[in-house]
């Protein structure tokens, strides 16, 4: 009996020590997302591929021993929100960084809320404008919008394209990639040869796409996130319009070849992370592993594939879950952390941080890839 009870005191204690261990402190990590409304379809996967990562890093004892706690709100896409929720995030929860927002207007919204409280933000949108020039405290995953311009650019010119119709939705993301591929363009020697803006929420874009018909360019280059670039889609198919069309990878997700349907679809091409099409990489590809990794387990969690925009996530979790345990838990620690990543294999490419470049992805973190028959299928 004695040695029962003895074995039962040891059994508690070990309980109870593994207890305290986990209880020894927790990190809060905030989370700004657009869970619903127009851009959910960036948030929802955003919020659920962070809930994931951190249900996983607890069941494995969390972090240097301390769990982590997500305290995540939805910011409908709003930036007047978006700010009062990242100020009750700082203030109210105590976080120690914040992943997101999910949009480039709300980034941008949120930016000086971060930079006066000192608090590491780590967007999950792809404005350049959000990183550059550098801010102390923000950090973001997707690859600057001049780095996907690029890509496109560099692939018309081998495809002897040089006439270029811009159609660009009127928000933070497509007036930054208007001003970046303007830029480019004019660096790299292509000709602009129509420039026309859509609005957010409008349902037709067959007046501006008339126009561009009768100027006759080599190519369409297409500037937003759904639904918007989808109309478009829709709107070339329906005017018998064969001009190549091009897609920013603001529409690099499934949802999109849904939305405007695999037929309006079929042959538009787009810059994308390699998620998209991991399945075709090279097996030594360096990201390949994360990659499939990341798509099993959100499909046994959620029934639906991986989305590009989850990953923006993802890598905000790498980047701060890294800093956390080599740098320490405080706003300082977990920002210098960050800015000190090298080499770091994510979802989005290979992050090379530094204090002038707060988003440290260069051309290799892009595809070029093309809409094949209902999917994505990689451009060689």
């Amino acid at each position: 009996m004695k040695k029962i009870f003895a074995v039962c005191g040891v059994f508690c204690f070990s309980l109870m020590f593994a207890t305290v261990s986990f209880a020894a402190g927790t990190i809060k990590i905030g989370g700004l997302f657009s869970v619903t409304g127009p851009a959910s379809f960036l948030g929802e996967p955003e919020k659920k591929t962070l809930e994931m990562l951190v249900k996983e890093v607890n069941s494995k004892g969390g972090i240097n021993g301390m769990k982590v706690e997500a305290v995540i709100y939805d910011t409908t896409g709003d930036a007047t929100k978006a700010v009062q929720l990242a100020t009750k995030l700082i203030k109210d929860d105590k976080v120690s960084v914040i992943i997101g927002p999910s949009t480039t207007g709300e980034s941008m919204a949120v930016i000086p809320v971060a930079e006066k409280e000192k608090i590491p933000l780590i967007s999950c949108a792809a404005g350049i404008k959000i990183t550059d020039p550098a801010k102390r405290w923000v950090f973001k995953t997707p690859a600057n919008d001049h780095v996907a311009a690029e890509k496109i650019l560099n692939y018309m010119a081998k495809q002897k394209q040089k006439s270029i119709a811009l159609l660009t939705v009127t928000d933070g993301f497509g007036s930054s990639g208007r001003e970046q591929i303007k830029t480019l363009a004019k660096q790299k020697g292509f000709a602009i040869v129509a420039d026309e803006v859509y609005g957010p929420k409008d349902t037709d874009m067959t007046a501006q796409l008339t126009k561009i018909r009768g100027i006759k360019p080599d190519v369409i280059i297409c500037w937003g996130t759904n639904p918007g670039p989808a109309v478009i889609t829709k709107n070339v198919k329906q005017l018998g319009i064969k001009i190549p069309l091009y897609m920013s990878h603001g529409v690099a997700s499934k949802k999109f070849i849904e939305l405007a349907g695999s037929d309006a679809a079929e042959g538009v091409m787009l810059p994308a992370g390699k998620l998209a099409i991991y399945d075709v990489l090279p097996k030594n590809d360096l990201q390949y592993k994360l990659l499939k990794d990341y798509d099993q387990a959100y499909r046994k969690a959620h029934g639906v594939e991986a989305s590009t925009f989850g990953g923006y996530a993802y890598d905000a979790w790498l980047l701060a879950s890294s800093a956390i345990r080599k740098s320490g838990t405080t706003p300082e620690k977990i920002r210098n952390g960050i800015e000190q990543t090298k080499k770091l294999t994510s979802i989005s490419g290979i992050f090379n941080m530094s204090s002038k470049d707060h988003n440290g992805l260069d051309l290799s973190a892009f595809e070029m890839v093309k809409v094949s028959k209902g999917d994505w299928s990689l451009i060689k």
